[in-house]
């Protein structure tokens, strides 16, 4: 691949990790969502919004630090990815949480401009994954999940 190539293949890769094209943006989803019905499952919801914004958290926190820590040691599958109630504690968690997801989305970002990061070196420690592999993972799932939020958000009528 050529080094133009290469460059328009990471450019692609970090707007793709928090884009408007196809997919809502993170901020948008959040955005103003009423404190008093984060913690609520609508009727034929498997999850509360807590519920999906820590999943993406724990998730996304978890493919950026195995990506760039070979000691880095996964939580249990699959329920340490998940929160262990539908309701944040307090406000104060929810605003953590949001935090936390644009520092690890910001972090993986940086992996992906990094040029000298070799996108298709599998990772010392992986099993053949990829920096590129892991880009594209967390891409995947945040769209899928963030979809969902925007549907609960929706069937809660906020």
């Amino acid at each position: 691949m050529s080094n133009s190539n290469e460059q328009i293949l990471r450019e692609q890769l970090v707007t793709f990790l928090d884009c408007e094209n196809a997919h809502i943006r993170f901020d948008d989803a959040v955005k103003d969502f009423p404190a008093a019905l984060r913690g609520k499952r609508p009727a034929g919801s498997p999850h509360s919004a807590w519920e999906l914004l820590e999943h993406l958290r724990i998730t996304l926190s978890d493919i950026l630090e195995f990506t760039r820590d070979p000691k880095h040691v996964s939580p249990e599958f699959p329920k340490g990815y998940w929160p262990s109630g539908e309701a944040p504690p307090d406000d104060a968690a929810w605003d953590q949480s949001v935090a936390a997801y644009r520092r690890d989305l910001d972090a993986l970002a940086a992996i992906g401009r990094d040029e000298s990061v070799d996108l298709y070196k599998p990772l010392a420690h992986g099993d053949g994954q990829t920096p590129l592999r892991e880009l594209i993972l967390a891409v995947d799932h945040n769209a899928y999940h963030l979809g969902q939020l925007v549907m609960v958000r929706r069937m809660l009528g906020a």
